[in-house]
């Protein structure tokens, strides 16, 4: 079964099945200069800021590219080449912030835990305690490595404790998940328009302190990641400083009424919850088992382990899945073969037991009798 258009569903975690509203948002043309799209900016921003309840503390900055080039400059603009950085890492998404911050010649330290394993709060505290010249800590929502949820109430107020600096990478959990900065402490903010929000991919954003923002300027390294200049760009007369995706900001806006009339996180949350339940249970049915306890696993995206069945070629399955209309991801873990099939997108209860019918005639093809993986040494 394929989306109306005739397009796969894309169960992965963005870029994903987006709505045909979305889509028709970019059939249109806009001049970067004209009132009706600063308009348009302007409301984008503003719908951002409310997503988190930070509109009277914190400023939107948006910023052309994938949510990896928000990612570098934020990271650029608010941390000081005198600062240092405590990054806690868990998957792939923590590695890329130490990688950005070696590239920028900024001082970095890893505190790892494996990836199926949130970071460790008593571990983070010594470390605060112990080193006065730590700056900001670095620290992943929603590790998509894995799906794992990471304990960011805890890391906020041990953080906060400790007066230091705390910049969040939200990319695969915002909008869905949870995040009140009137309850949890942050400077920054990262995500992207082609995640949860359901947009298309293009645009990268961050939700930053003003207090904080307003004394980033000479940070950073490059011209073109400079969130602060960007922002007194944007603030003084509502345009960007260079070619903005005019299309990408349409399909976001359209996105973005359509994630207020689903009733906004909550009702995100709710969706993507249903869809994880009906996963898991039934791809447990088939003898699948997951990365994570149910306690850990975020409604985004799941890491199954592979079958030890030696008729299982995940190649083959990937292929004859996507044959019958979904697409699924390889894994990326370092701990265990796997693979990953994502919770969401503009889909719902009818698309994920369609996927779960395709993944049970996928298998009997292959002549795969169980998904059970093959027993821990």
């Amino acid at each position: 079964m394929t989306t109306p258009t005739g397009d796969p569903w894309l169960l992965t975690p963005g870029p994903l099945t987006t709505s045909a509203a979305t889509k028709e948002a970019m059939l249109h043309d806009w001049g970067s200069r004209d009132a009706a799209f600063i308009e348009m900016n302007a409301r984008v921003r503003r719908e951002l800021l409310k997503i988190v309840s930070a509109e009277a503390t914190h400023v939107c900055v948006p910023l052309q590219g994938s949510g990896t080039f928000a990612v570098e400059a934020t990271l650029g603009t608010l941390i000081p080449k005198t600062g240092k950085a405590l990054i806690l890492v868990n998957g792939a998404y923590g590695h890329r912030m130490a990688k950005i911050l070696r590239y920028a010649g900024r001082t970095a330290i890893v505190q790892e835990t494996p990836e199926d394993t949130p970071p460790d709060i008593t571990q983070l505290t010594a470390a605060l305690d112990a080193d006065k010249t730590i700056t900001h800590v670095l620290t992943v929502h929603c590790e998509t490595t894995s799906g794992i949820l990471n304990p960011i109430e805890k890391i906020a107020e041990a953080v906060a404790t400790h007066g230091r600096s705390l910049i969040i990478d939200a990319m695969s959990a915002f909008g869905a998940i949870a995040i009140d900065s009137r309850k949890i402490k942050f400077d920054a903010v990262m995500a992207s328009s082609n995640k949860c929000l359901e947009g298309v991919p293009g645009i990268g954003f961050a939700l930053i302190r003003k207090s904080v923002l307003e004394k980033c300027e000479g940070n950073a390294h490059a011209l073109s990641l400079d969130l602060y200049d960007q922002w007194k760009a944007m603030e003084g007369n509502g345009q960007w400083r260079f070619t903005p995706p005019t299309h990408v900001i349409a399909a976001f806006d359209a996105a973005i009424q359509a994630f207020v009339a689903e009733g906004g996180q909550p009702g995100r949350f709710k969706r993507y919850s249903e869809n994880c339940r009906l996963l898991i249970g039934s791809m447990r049915q088939l003898g699948f088992e997951t990365l994570l306890t149910d306690t850990l696993q975020a409604p985004i995206i799941v890491t199954f382990k592979m079958p030890a069945d030696s008729k299982f070629v995940f190649e083959s399955f990937y292929d004859k899945l996507k044959d019958k209309g979904y697409v699924i991801y390889p894994g990326k873990l370092t701990v265990a073969p796997s693979f990953r099939i994502g919770c969401i997108g503009d889909l719902g209860k009818t698309e994920i037991e369609a996927a779960l019918a395709a993944i049970r005639d996928v298998l009997t093809e292959m002549g795969v009798g169980t998904g059970r993986p093959a027993k821990a040494a």
